[in-house]
């Protein structure tokens, strides 16, 4: 059984709090327990230019599942909330949800690479994991989610909400 299993979760359409708490709660009835759950970030969409803002979510999970089962779980709960998958790689979307981590597992198949290989990148998905897991040791490059934020070049807006905005 896993235990430092990460995800991202994502919204960018309709009622996007809502969407997460959702995704979180069909994570939690077919995937595993929800060990944490971070703030929620108001976030700048990333890669292309939408005007609705994304609110964005890192969870952790304990699960039995193997990263493909898992991934595939994950996929069919976006499907049930309504995401309609299109050929763009970034579009809007009602949910949105990344396996970052799968412990200390590296995977790359054609349908899924762990970890997530631009997480490292990405300031919308390096705030939420510092916050519940700064001292997480990124499995290829060896550093913490802390050190991978500090390095981090993307500039865009991530702004925590405030309990009274989620």
């Amino acid at each position: 059984m896993e235990d430092q299993i990460f995800i991202l979760l994502g919204s960018n359409q309709g009622e996007r709090k809502k969407m997460l708490q959702q995704a979180t709660e069909a994570i939690e009835r077919i995937c595993g327990a929800v060990l944490k759950s971070s703030s929620r970030y108001e976030t700048a969409p990333w890669g292309f230019e939408s005007e609705q803002w994304f609110i964005n979510q890192v969870i952790q999970i304990r699960s039995i599942l193997s990263p493909e089962m898992l991934l595939a779980k994950l996929l069919s709960i976006e499907l049930k909330l309504g995401r309609v998958r299109t050929n763009q790689q970034y579009s809007s979307r009602f949910i949105d949800l990344d396996l970052l981590y799968f412990g200390q597992q590296i995977l790359r198949t054609p349908d899924l690479e762990i970890p997530h290989p631009r997480l490292h990148l990405r300031r919308f998905t390096l705030l939420p994991m510092n916050e519940i897991a700064a001292d997480f040791e990124h499995p290829i490059f060896k550093k913490t989610q802390h050190q991978l934020l500090v390095q981090l070049e993307d500039n865009s807006v991530v702004r925590r909400l405030i309990p009274d905005q989620i």
